[in-house]
């Protein structure tokens, strides 16, 4: 599972960078706390819920596909 956690992890940076926008204006548009973003994005949480993740992808304009590969 880790595994995937780290390509989540990668994926959602990869996509905030190249939207040019911070974890803090991320959590805004997606609508999940920072605390949650990061800890998602470093790998801390090992298990992100679906829903959690749907949002992050909205706040990226990505599919939720996109974050897992």
């Amino acid at each position: 599972m880790s595994k995937d956690i780290s390509t989540i992890a990668t994926n959602i940076k990869k996509y905030r960078d190249k939207l040019g926008v911070s974890q803090d204006k991320l959590s805004k548009l997606a609508g999940v706390t920072l605390h949650t973003l990061t800890k998602i994005e470093t790998g801390a949480t090992t298990d992100p819920r679906i829903e959690t993740l749907k949002k992050i992808a909205v706040g990226l304009n990505v599919s939720v596909d996109d974050l897992i590969k």
